[in-house]
This record gives structure tokens, sequence and C-alpha cells, in this order.
């Protein structure tokens, strides 16, 4: 009991203990609040944690998100664990600025108030509040010097405090959730970034239970909006009070993405307790915004600052958000840390490119923008992907001068311009090894060519490399193949005479035409020069070589291909058998066939069966 709450009592006039059980035992259980108009018509807004070991997990969802801390230790008592603890999370939740209050001076002499001061700024020395002002106060006198002298410092330094970033968007970590009769829902918390307005639709977070806000109280008064920085109680509509509790968020829907899986940077405490936290995979109580919830630590590096933390429900975050870890038991803190990435895979967790993924992540945390970030993500990023990881909706993400942005449906596509152009070169390569290995092909389909060079790519950028390339003449298209420009066919005039000859004999075979033999003995011409004249009306894209020496008419391809997608359609999958009874040929042809479709690229066979696939860009 170091007088927290009769010290808010004193600076505000308002007892922040409701419970009957906090006013019988004289100490805070849950978290109050407490507001004082300042001199600029603002009002200053005080959370009243408890400071007992026991409740450390409701302290902690109390300091998050706040400005300024006040730190009371009492003169008679002096700093004691819970205050070195309360110090530590401070800290590792960022909180750089703050005063201590040192009550119940009238409880000792002279020289043990000199003695408790000098305790506590060697306390602070080497911490981010070893620069507070120190208040000697005896709260519970009434128009005691000390306190007055407190209230006016927090004015002064409210008045300097600058305002909270408001570009971002709206999330609010909440930490009270209660009924008013004839509102319904209301649901308190500080505000952590953005703003919000009367009427606007949030989701419930990790629910993902859209809702909207009836009315608002921002720092204790009607308002139109809450901003970042204020503590906001939101009437919500059409919800009920079991929807939401202590931990969830409320947030824009474009904010969070639920993960039970995050990459985080931590800071470990010099405490004999956390040993245990330390080794690969060990529980802990992490507190994440309000919420305190059982994760296991997977280790990264060999320093064990670079951790996953896998949680065993989905939970919601920021890059940059920081947090407090607690050992299993949740009676000591043994870890404060940031949060980096909230897509951590399941696998290849510890992979080099996980690894500078991260480190780009906390170069953008450090404000060095998306740069490092866009050079780590060979396949670009969503628009939606960058406005999860910065908090910034998409009209005021401050992108490099020289990123690629791809419109496309719904939303645009950044990608770096040195993985564009490494895109592009491999694109063209890929192209040139294809028709070096396969001379006779006209060349590749849009999707088989994007499932050679890169699959994970986005189809509306492929489409865009694509159309890039095409628009500088690097690749040609004909009709549905993709080719380099010099993979070419010219006939002469003599080739182009029996190429008339020869085109008509395998058009008029239909499902089974001629083979090369068969028109060699035909035209009277050697088996060579038709193999020859045959490759060259590939290349034009008026034939299909389905195996060596058997080539087929376009408009046939299309009649297979047709059949294919029947059967398809009505059996789920195409199968030898069933396309030989459709096409009425032999088993080997009809298989041929099929392999053939899976070959360009339209089919793809899982076991016996071939499927039809959705990018082939057939038929032709």
């Amino acid at each position: 009991d170091h007088g927290k709450t009769t010290l808010v009592r004193a600076l505000t006039g308002v007892d922040t203990d409701r419970l009957k059980e906090e006013k019988a035992r004289g100490i805070s259980i849950e978290l109050g609040y407490a507001y004082t108009p300042l001199p600029d018509g603002e009002r200053l807004g005080f959370i009243d944690v408890p400071g007992h070991e026991r409740f450390v997990h409701t302290m902690v969802a109390g300091a998050c998100g706040i400005d300024f801390a006040l730190l009371v230790i009492a003169a008679d008592d002096g700093v004691m664990p819970q205050t070195r603890e309360h110090l530590e999370i401070l800290e590792s939740l960022g909180v750089s600025r703050g005063a201590v209050a040192l009550t119940k001076t009238d409880r000792v002499e002279a020289d043990v108030r000199s003695r408790r001061v000098a305790e506590v700024t060697a306390l602070l020395a080497g911490t981010p509040l070893r620069d507070a002002c120190i208040f000697a106060v005896n709260a519970a006198a009434t128009d005691d010097p000390g306190t007055q002298a407190l209230r006016q410092h927090l004015f002064e330094c409210a008045a300097r405090l600058p305002e909270r970033e408001d570009q971002r968007l709206f999330r609010l970590a909440v930490d009270r959730v209660f009924t008013l009769s004839g509102h319904g829902t209301v649901a308190t918390g500080t505000v952590f970034s953005g703003e919000i307005h009367t009427g606007d639709a949030v989701l419930i977070m990790p629910a993902g239970v859209e809702t909207r806000v009836r009315s608002i109280h921002a720092q204790n008064r009607p308002a139109d909006r809450g901003r970042a920085g204020q503590r906001c109680a939101l009437n919500l509509a059409g919800v009920e009070t079991s929807a939401l509790s202590r931990g969830d968020w409320l947030a824009d829907p474009q904010v969070f993405v639920p993960t039970t899986r995050i990459g985080v940077r931590l800071r470990w405490l010099h405490t004999p307790a956390n040993g245990q936290g330390r080794r690969n995979l060990s529980s802990v109580h992490v507190h994440l915004g309000t919420a305190d919830r059982l994760a296991r630590i997977a280790t990264l590096t060999g320093d064990i600052t670079r951790a996953q933390l896998i949680f065993e429900k989905p939970v919601c975050a920021s890059p940059g958000d920081r947090f407090i870890v607690r050992d299993a038991q949740a009676l000591h803190t043994v870890a404060g840390g940031i949060v980096l990435d909230t897509t951590e895979p399941t696998r290849n967790r510890l992979s080099p490119q996980r690894l500078a993924r991260h480190d780009a992540l906390e170069k953008m945390i450090a404000g060095e923008g998306l740069a490092p970030l866009l050079e780590q993500s060979p396949w670009g990023l969503t628009t939606s992907e960058l406005v999860r990881i910065t908090g910034k909706p998409a009209g005021l993400l401050d992108l490099p001068r020289d990123a690629i942005v791809v419109p496309a449906t719904g939303e645009s596509f950044v990608i770096h311009p040195v993985h564009w152009s490494a895109l592009a070169e491999h694109t063209c390569t890929a192209l040139g090894t294809f028709h070096a290995q396969e001379p006779d092909e006209h060349g590749l389909a849009l999707g088989r060519l994007r499932r050679m060079v890169a699959p994970d790519l986005a189809e509306p950028l492929w489409r865009a490399l694509i159309e890039s390339l095409l628009a500088r003449g690097a690749v040609v298209r004909s009709g549905p193949w993709l080719h380099l420009p010099d993979h070419t066919a010219c006939l002469s005039s003599d080739d182009q005479q029996l190429a008339n000859k020869l085109q008509p004999l395998i058009a008029s075979g239909g499902f089974d035409p001629p083979w090369v033999r068969e028109l060699a003995a035909t035209s009277h011409e050697s088996e060579d020069r038709v193999r020859d004249v045959l490759r060259k009306s590939v290349r034009q894209g008026s034939l299909y070589r389905v195996v060596p020496d058997l080539y087929y008419d376009r408009e046939c391809i299309r009649e297979l291909a047709a059949i294919i997608t029947r059967l398809a359609r009505e059996h789920g999958s195409v199968n030898a058998a069933r396309y030989r009874d459709a096409l009425g040929l032999g088993r080997k042809r009809s298989i041929q066939i099929l392999e053939f479709f899976d070959r360009v690229g339209y089919t793809r066979r899982i076991r016996d069966t071939h499927v039809l696939r959705q990018d082939s860009g057939w038929p032709p």
C-alpha cells in the first residue's frame, strides 16, 4: 500500500476504488480511472493500477498505451521488489516520461526522507526515467504543498506533451466492458492510434465481429470523436457485453489479421526467474495490449533475442507494439519485447529470408521507411499488407519514389525495381532455356511460364510484368504462346508450298492424323524436309506437336481441349478410359494427347486423373 489511490484522489478529487473489497482491504484490485481539467480546457486522465505483486497482469493492462508514468513509492517502505518490477515493465513498454511521488512523508523523519530520495535517484539511474522529478508528498493532508507542486508539474508536462500521431488507422485496446442502462454495451480503453467518430463501423478483434459506434465519451466527456492518446468509452450497437472483454481490440477493419504466431525482438531482464523462460519452446504469459495470453517462445537466433511467439489462441498485434513476458506461473516478469512480424510461418522460421525480413521490419519501426522491407520482398507486397504493417491507410503510405506500383482490382501491388528487373530477366531466361530444350515447340502459355518463373507471384503482378515485356518487345505473343522475338520461323516459297500440301492432310485426319513418314510418302518428300517444315509451322502456331513425328491441326486441338473441359466439368477430372471413349481412339493415343495437354499447361495430372488448370490461358 503505497498510497496511489489516495494520491489520485488528492490530485483529482476522484476515488478510483469502486469495489467493496478494495475499500475493505485498502488496496486496489482493479483498474481505476480519474480525470481532472487542465488550464487549456483539455482533461488529464489517470489510470490507477494495482501495486500488489498478485495483480501485475492488471497493472500491465492499465499501463499499455500511456504517455506518462507517475511512480509512487512510500517513504516508510522505500523501494520494494514490485517497484523494481513495475519500473522494468514501464521501460519494456517504452514509457520514457514520468515523475516520482514519494508518499507518506509525514510518517518518517527528514533524514529518512533524504535517504529515500537518494534510493529513488539510484533506482532510476540508467533508466528512461532517470531525469524524472521526485516530489515528497503527504496526500492525506489538505493543501499539502508537495501535492500541489506535483499537480502543477503534471499540468506543465501535459501542456508540453505532443499529440499522438493521428494518420494511422484507429485501434483501441479494451480494458473494461460493461452494460449501461438504456444504452447497452460500453467498452473503454486507450486509443493507440487514429481516431473514431460517432457512427463509424469497427471490428471486435480477434473475433472479427462488426459493430457500430453509437456514441463516444473521450476523457470522460461526451464527444463526436476520440483520438490517439485519449481514454475513450464507446457505446456499441448490436453486440452483447459477452461478445468482448479485456484483451480485445476495437479497430478499423484494415488493421488486423488474427494470428497465432508473431515474430518478436526480446529484451531479457536480469532476474533469477528468467532462466526457465529462456529455454526454447518454454511456456510463458505474454501481455500484449490489454491481453494476457499463454504462449510458447521459439527462439530464432543463438543470442535468443529474436524469437517467435506461438499462442494457444489467435491474437492481434501490429509491428512496433510492445509487450511484457512473465513466467509460466505468472509470478515474475522475465522479458519485454517489440512485435516485428505478424505473418510468421509455421515452417522455415530460421531461414535467412525470414531473419532478413525481421531486420527490415526493425528498420521500418526505427523510422527508415518501407524501402528495406520492399528490398526483402522478392514477390512484392499488396497495399493491404502494407496498410497492416504500417497502420496507415493506403493513401498515406510513404512509398519509395522508385517503387513499382501495379494497380489491380480491389488493391494495388508494390514491388522494388530491382526485383521487377530480376523477374523480367528470369522470364526471358526461362523462355530461352525452353526454346533450346524444345525447339519444335512454339513457346509457353502464360500460366506454364509463370509456374516456371515465379509461382508465388500474385497474378496481377505477373500479368503486368508480361505486358511490360511485350510492350518493349522483349517477349512476343503468338496466340496463346509467349516466346522470344528470335524464336520465329519464316517459310520460303518452296516451304510454304509444301506446308500448304501437308496441313490439309493433317486437318483431314482429325483426331488421328498421319505420321511424318506417311506425310512424306504422300507428298513425295524426304522425312527430314517434312519435319523441318512442320516444325516451322508449329512455331507459326498453325500446328501442334503432340509426340515426335505426330502433329495436330490447330482447330483439332481446340476440339480435343473442349472435350477435356466438358468431361472435367461433368466428372471433376478426366482419366484415360473416359477420354478414350469420348474420342473413339485407342488408349495409347488418348494418353499421349492427355500428356500433351499436361505438358502445355492446360491440365495437371493428379495420380491417374487430369484436372483443368485455372491459369492455363487456353484454349488457344
